[in-house]
């Protein structure tokens, strides 16, 4: 089956939107279900147990520095939110509008399963506290109807998802009321200590603890902030609701946090909070409520994630981000994504069987952390790009996103820094993976900005550095173009010139050629130079004189950054157009360039690319090995490029008379030696230069200096005495092989 096009696959996702039925606004699609999310187990449970370890002081400071990290990730999420149309899959749609479906896909993968796996941790902690009610009932028999319920009302709806939430809404205010009531009735007798002592958790028989791992137990209540978001697809205005839902959220649930800290560090001593999980239900006015709270919290938290997780997985086959990812893009007649659904519900049954996921929930945490993350990293990117299309409606300023990302990356290897390295390795992979795939975007993404960016910053810093840097050398070819057919010969050469690092810009000429037929040619060109890993450009100059061409292109170039160091001149057979290329070398020669006039075998051509000559003049009287060796850097350095790509053997030959041959095998290998050409031979041929050609070892490229006076005909004559195609090479000066 053939991949859809970028233009039916965005039809797809926009269809699909389409069909979305109910839409839901700020109160029932964010606030409420960000709201009950963070409100979770954690405040009933282990909120006095974080006070009586840390004291009311560091208490409130843990619970401030967790939702300091938390607001700034939702207000690089509001801030982006109102910068681009966010699509299905909350985070993973924000990821990948500005980094590309690869990096949202690979954030996007790991989210989705921590939201599936979540499920079955609040599904564990619901049947941790009906067994408190109720501990004669089956641990197994409370989370199979816990995960029964959850999954039918999520596979009716989301809307009846939502109305449920209303329910549960009211009994956690209930218990919030409950606990609040019971200040009128003398239950805060005790005065708060406001530094604790850190003795850790009875389970461990009080080892005693740092600030950091009391720290890290608390942070899972602070997250959840995706729970609207994950809704994205289905909000009646997504980029107002989500900012105002998300954040009006937090800033509730950080002050429910502040007080109830309070309100514990007044009914209960700190070792009655570190001893007794329970604290908040003991005191409360009506303790019913509260574990009404509990429980009402534990299964809201799920049911946000079995209703949002599903619509992570739907949007990730919406762009075909895994083999089959069509089949969990579906949506049925009432726009829910029942085949995500259904597989999340597998999931998360098969998860419940394992009965302990204790083992990965760090894990979970981790790939929460990374999304919120990759979500300040995106803001904090582009706001430093000063890009003209990032006019976010909701501007933060630049230090928030920086502190994001800082601090989730802080916190990943605070709470644990195995997972937190696993999970990194996750994502690592699943991008090299998604990379493979080469996925079909449905809309723009800001990388190309942002390497244009990055190129621009980097061009202003080399700008201030000398301009001659030996060292940091590459080839970079402009390759004047009549008729792409002349290249076919010469394109395994061309390519292995270059390869890895350097460049080729191919010079259209319609000196032979109409435009339309020598532009279409000079694509298919430069993408098969692509396609071989080489940075390749065209263009195309409209003139009916080839040199004049040659020369604008040589002109109009120097003042570009990238600009060709190297002409590649291909000479024909045929001797009627030597006088052009002699003007066009002169004129190479004022610019610096370097050049390379390449002349074909028309039998063998390029041979079995296995041998390659480089020929030295010879040096006598006066055999001493200096700086400067005569016009022969860019022939060396071209030949060991196409040795190392094409594995081939080299050799540098001179030819000398008899008495001067130790010399000359001395003064080879000398070069060779300083020149650190490895696996590199040298050869010396006695007599005359003629004669050589035609003794000397066969080499598929034998490689010549180019003098001053060129005489392409006697060039010619090389290419049948060599029986080779050969290379006749003229250094730009810029050129040094002993760098």
């Amino acid at each position: 089956m053939n991949e859809p096009s970028k233009e039916s696959l965005q039809e797809q996702v926009d269809e699909r939107e389409s069909t979305v039925q109910q839409k839901y606004g700020t109160f029932a699609g964010v606030f409420v279900p960000t709201l009950l999310t963070i409100l979770g187990v954690i405040l009933f449970v282990r909120h006095g147990w974080v006070i009586g370890n840390a004291g009311l002081l560091g208490g409130l400071g843990i619970v401030t520095l967790a939702f300091i990290i938390v607001t700034f990730t939702a207000l690089s999420m509001s801030c982006i939110t109102t910068n681009i149309r966010i699509q299905a899959g909350g985070a993973y749609s924000i990821i990948s509008q500005s980094l590309g479906l690869e990096v949202g896909g690979s954030v996007g993968i790991p989210l989705y399963l921590a939201q599936a796996f979540a499920i079955t941790m609040y599904i564990f902690g619901f049947r941790e506290g009906w067994l408190y009610i109720f501990p004669d009932h089956p641990a197994i028999l409370v989370d199979a109807t816990v995960f029964a319920t959850l999954f039918v009302v999520a596979f009716l709806s989301a809307r009846l998802a939502f109305r449920v939430q209303y329910i549960i809404l009211a009994v956690v205010i209930g218990a919030l009321l409950s606990v609040a009531a019971s200040v009128f009735f003398g239950v805060m007798q005790h005065d708060p200590q406001w530094l604790g002592e850190f003795p850790g958790a009875r389970e461990d028989d009080f080892p005693g603890v740092s600030f950091w791992v009391i720290f890290a137990v608390f942070f899972p209540a602070a997250t959840g902030i995706m729970a609207g978001a994950n809704m994205s697809g289905e909000l009646k205005n997504p980029k107002k609701s989500i900012p105002v839902g998300t954040i009006s959220a937090i800033l509730i649930c950080f002050g429910v946090y502040v007080l109830s800290g309070y309100w514990l560090s007044r009914v209960a001593t700190p070792d009655e909070l570190v001893n007794n999980y329970n604290v908040m239900i003991d005191y409360a006015f009506w303790p019913p409520a509260v574990l009404a709270g509990l429980l009402g919290a534990t299964f809201s938290s799920a049911l946000a994630s079995i209703v949002g997780a599903p619509r992570i997985l739907q949007a990730l086959g919406d762009h075909r981000i895994f083999p089959g990812g069509e089949l969990f893009s579906k949506l049925a007649k009432n726009g829910e994504p029942r085949n995500a659904i259904m597989f999340t519900g597998g999931i998360v049954l098969a998860s419940l069987l394992v009965r302990d996921l204790n083992t990965i929930a760090p894990l979970i945490t981790m790939f929460f952390l990374i999304t919120y993350m990759m979500i300040n990293l995106v803001v904090f990117i582009e706001q430093r790009m000063d890009m003209v299309s990032f006019r976010p409606t909701f501007p933060i300023p630049r230090f928030v996103p920086l502190i994001g990302t800082l601090g989730c990356l802080f916190t990943m290897f605070i709470i644990n820094a195995t997972f937190g390295l696993i999970a990194i390795a996750f994502v690592i992979a699943a991008y090299l993976y998604l990379t493979n795939r080469t996925l079909k975007v449905p809309y723009g993404d800001m990388r190309s900005g942002l390497f244009v960016s990055l190129a621009e910053w980097a061009a202003k810093k080399v700008s201030l550095l000398p301009a001659d840097n030996e060292r940091a050398w590459k080839a970079n070819l402009l390759v004047p173009v009549r008729n792409s057919r002349e290249l076919r010969g010469s394109f395994s050469l061309i390519r292995n010139l270059v390869y890895p690092k350097g460049s080729i810009k191919l010079i259209g000429i319609t000196e032979r050629m109409s435009t339309d037929k020598l532009q279409d040619s000079l694509f298919n060109l430069a993408s098969s130079f692509s396609r071989e890993n080489v940075y390749t450009r065209w263009s195309v100059i409209d003139s009916p004189s080839y040199k004049d061409a040659v020369l604008t292109s040589l002109q109009t170039l120097q003042g570009t950054f990238f600009k060709p160091n190297i002409l590649f001149l291909r000479v024909s057979n045929a001797s009627e157009n030597d006088d052009e290329l002699h003007s066009i070398i002169n004129e190479a020669r004022y610019y610096n360039m370097g050049i390379q006039l390449y002349l074909e075998d028309p039998v063998a051509q390029l041979g079995r690319q296995a041998a390659i000559n480089v020929w030295i003049r010879e040096k006598s009287p006066d055999w001493s090995l200096n700086m400067d060796l005569g016009n022969v850097d860019l022939a060396l350095l071209s030949a060991y490029k196409l040795k190392k790509n094409w594995n081939a053997d080299m050799r540098i030959i001179t030819v000398v008379e008899e008495p001067e041959v130790e010399k000359a095998y001395n003064y080879l290998e000398n070069l060779l030696d300083v020149a650190r050409l490895k696996d590199v031979s040298a050869h010396v041929e006695i007599g005359s230069f003629k004669e050589a050609l035609k003794s000397a070892p066969q080499a598929d490229v034998d490689f010549f200096g180019l003098p001053k006076e060129p005489n392409l005909g006697e060039f010619r004559t090389y290419v049948e005495l060599t029986k080779s195609a050969c290379v006749f090479v003229a250094d730009s000066g810029k050129e040094n092989i002993f760098a």
